[in-house]
């Protein structure tokens, strides 16, 4: 939904635009490098502490500030851009980050300082990531986004699935030791540098790109009365009310279950126990990608179908979590888990794009940032539940999260207007075209 007319981008492979091209390829680096960081602090924690508490604690303190300020960073988002916004956010994290490499390979690093880090960086990514979720639709035109979600979302996928395993070698290597043994602490600093470059190859991206914010929508006068434009904007809009309560239930019946109760299911019912436990992970990821890819190159769904299909395979995730608990094959319940990642990475391509291309442009940062933290606020409390019950019964999670997601989904499905949201951004751009054409006669 850029500014951009159709004839000079309609059609175009969103790499042949040159501000998509610049965003796609500093934020590849920029992830990569984060999973330099995901893997260091938890390393650094346990190095300097030795405690599984403080580091829980601390990983926890992190996602406080991005779940409080979220709403917030989709009010600046649309307040200024998605591009300052991001480039504001890359930059301050970078600096964090680089300044925590100098501390960590000069040995001055404290605890006091990994809590301070894990704060800082949580209010950063708070307004990171609905900047990173609206760019996309300031830079492409509609019929350019299915592709570019598909290259956004692949290499942010690709890097999940091959950044760890680079970062742990890295960090294993380059450790150098304190003692005859125990490891030092070298190849967690230059983890942390290499994130901290990572940052600086977005920002210069950032920088080049020639994409200029709207100033037309009129901004709201304060940023608590901008969250409440968006909170209404979400629920006076009927598709995307019923749409958001989909994306609740999807959080609170998947999360839960998949990241606390895959570990327990593989420890009680595999053979392989915590190599059972990797298999699983990786396959999901594996599938995840699999499904970006088939989003990005399977016939779109008619616009009468597309909200069948997409709520259709949202069931298909519903019966995966009942089928995991069925075998005590690790190759059978791998298969359930790729076949899982498949539907959601299918489905994440293609839900980002029609919101993409139903939502209006002054709206996005708010309506991305309601997004994330319907992931984000319902993320510990399916945790919780999901440990809740895992201390009655496993197979009572796995079938019940199953069974009330695709409940929800059955009662998705009767709701005409999430069946014809396919339609209605058709008609929508019909009804934008007649008056454009009135005028050009």
């Amino acid at each position: 939904m850029s500014s951009a007319t159709p004839s000079s981008q309609q059609s175009v492979h969103p790499l042949r635009v040159r501000d998509f091209r610049l965003l796609w390829i500093g934020e590849s680096v920029s992830l990569l490098g984060d999973q330099f960081y995901i893997i260091a602090l938890p390393w650094l924690v346990l190095q300097v502490t030795g405690n599984a508490l403080a580091l829980g604690t601390i990983m926890a303190l992190a996602s406080i500030p991005r779940a409080l300020f979220m709403l917030i960073g989709g009010a600046y988002v649309d307040r200024f851009s998605p591009r300052a916004v991001m480039f504001v956010s890359n930059l301050v994290r970078m600096v964090l980050v680089a300044l925590f490499a100098l501390l960590v390979l000069t040995d001055s690093i404290q605890l006091w300082m990994l809590y301070a880090l894990a704060l800082a960086f949580g209010v950063g990514d708070a307004f990171y990531f609905p900047a990173e979720s609206a760019i996309v639709p300031a830079l492409l035109e509609d019929d350019q986004l299915e592709m570019g979600n598909t290259l956004t979302q692949g290499v942010a996928t690709l890097s999940m699935f091959v950044g760890p395993v680079i970062a742990g070698v890295v960090i294993a290597v380059l450790a150098g030791s304190d003692t005859a043994s125990t490891p030092g602490l070298e190849g967690i600093g230059v983890a942390f540098g290499l994130d901290a470059f990572s940052f600086l190859a977005s920002l210069v991206t950032l920088w080049m790109m020639r994409h200029q914010h709207s100033e037309s929508a009129e901004k709201e006068p304060n940023v608590l009365a901008s969250i409440k434009g968006g909170l209404a904007y979400v629920w006076e809009d009927d598709i995307l009310r019923w749409l958001f309560i989909l994306l609740v239930a999807l959080n609170l019946f998947v999360i839960g279950p998949f990241d606390i109760g895959v570990p327990v299911l593989a420890k009680r019912n595999l053979a392989e126990g915590a190599a059972a436990f990797g298999i699983l992970m990786s396959a999901y990821g594996g599938g995840a990608l699999l499904g970006i890819i088939l989003a990005g190159v399977l016939p779109k769904p008619k616009p009468e179908w597309f909200g069948s299909v997409l709520l259709g395979v949202v069931g298909l995730l519903g019966i995966g979590l009942m089928l995991l608990v069925v075998s005590t094959s690790t190759p059978v319940v791998a298969a359930i888990s790729l076949a899982m990642g498949t539907t959601m990475g299918y489905v994440n391509v293609k839900f980002m794009t029609w919101l993409q291309s139903w939502v209006e442009d002054e709206m996005m940062g708010r309506v991305m940032s309601l997004l994330m933290f319907a992931s984000v606020g319902v993320a510990p409390v399916s945790s919780a539940l999901a440990g809740a019950i895992l201390n009655v019964n496993l197979v009572w999670l796995f079938v019940g999260a199953g069974a009330a997601l695709d409940a929800v989904v059955l009662l998705s499905v009767t709701t005409p207007t999430i069946r014809r949201m396919g339609l209605a951004v058709e008609e929508r751009e019909k009804d934008k075209t007649i008056p454009e054409a009135a005028h050009t006669t």
